[in-house]
């Protein structure tokens, strides 16, 4: 699995479609999608990306789903969306990096997920990256976890970027903050997953 640097080129400013059940229970919306994600066609599809091995070890999902260069096995989708869990993006077109950004495009994907919100009515929407929804939503002073406001009739959470760029987190705090979104969209994730480890590639 891997890609030239003119390969992954090759992709900046393309998009993903949103991985997405018929009734989402659960919807994480990322950044915008990284050059890796948009070559795989997988959301967070970077091998040193810790989202899956962290929704792993929270127990939402029972194992890493498996990502190749054309992308993620049929069995492994479903997987995600027989348990009710959609990805979508703040943002659709993809960068190397997040900074990349303006803050018109992150308010511009803020307005357009009212309304995909709505149209979705998923229990629970988590952004994931703080930076981002406050730069987007207008709301310089957010912290992360449950916020006051809905998002189109959605319980909004805010939990930490799994990007290997962030150094912060670990595979275990990731998944601690993704468990409680999980319970509240009504998720089973009672006594975590399996402990998973992941070597991580820049």
């Amino acid at each position: 699995m891997g890609f030239t640097r003119a390969q992954l080129q090759a992709f900046r400013d393309t998009s993903v479609p949103d991985l997405m059940p018929p009734r989402p229970r659960l919807v994480f919306v990322g950044i915008n999608p990284g050059l890796w994600t948009a070559a795989t066609g997988v959301h967070f599809g970077h091998p040193g990306n810790r989202f899956y091995p962290a929704l792993v070890a929270a127990g939402i999902l029972p194992r890493l789903p498996r990502i190749a260069d054309d992308g993620m096995p049929p069995d492994d989708r479903d997987m995600l969306l027989n348990a009710g869990i959609g990805i979508s993006n703040l943002v659709p077109r993809a960068t190397a990096r997040a900074d990349e950004l303006s803050r018109d495009e992150l308010r511009a994907g803020a307005q357009r997920l009212e309304t995909d919100a709505a149209g979705w009515g998923a229990a629970v929407i988590a952004v994931v990256g703080i930076t981002a929804y406050r730069q987007g939503f207008g709301r310089p002073r957010a912290t992360a976890g449950r916020q006051t406001e809905t998002l189109g009739g959605s319980t909004l959470w805010v939990v930490p970027n799994p990007s290997g760029l962030n150094a912060h987190d670990t595979v275990a705090s990731l998944a601690a903050a993704y468990a409680e979104p999980a319970r509240a969209a009504g998720l089973n994730v009672a006594g975590g997953g399996a402990r998973v480890s992941i070597r991580v590639r820049e």
